[in-house]
């Protein structure tokens, strides 16, 4: 298992569509859609810069998988997503060298993606998402 790229950063905003003027007009990104996750709480939108892309997430519900980082830090970098070709593998892997897993199951993500996420306390502080699939 390695990880190939960086698949995206992960920008929590409290409002997507407030926050697209600066994405779009001033730093010239384009919109590679907009998505709702309902099961998660989530509204996520997806900008293309060069080979990777930025993503917004904004909570849709006061108890969203974001709701808490919001209110203690606000808005930000969330994580750093690394895309990955096997993630039940990459999980395994980062269970055995130490780095937690949020969960032992990979979940699905924007697109239909396989994602899993590993606890910023055993990486550096980083919150980072492990992506199998393309968006």
């Amino acid at each position: 298992m390695k990880a190939d790229r960086i698949d995206h950063i992960g920008i929590v905003v409290r409002s997507i569509e407030e926050k697209l003027g600066f994405y779009r007009s001033f730093l010239g990104l384009e919109l590679d859609g907009i998505e709702q996750l309902p099961e998660r709480g989530l509204k996520v939108a997806f900008l293309k810069v060069g080979d990777m892309r930025i993503e917004l997430l904004e909570s849709t519900k006061s108890d969203s998988e974001i709701s808490g980082f919001l209110e203690k830090r606000g808005e930000g970098i969330h994580h750093i997503a690394y895309h990955v070709d096997d993630i039940v593998e990459a999980i395994k892997k980062a269970s055995s060298m130490g780095y937690r897993p949020l969960s032992k199951e990979p979940a699905v993500g924007a697109g239909g993606v396989k994602v899993a996420f590993l606890h910023p306390k055993t990486t550096g502080g980083i919150l980072v998402e492990l992506v199998e699939g393309s968006h």
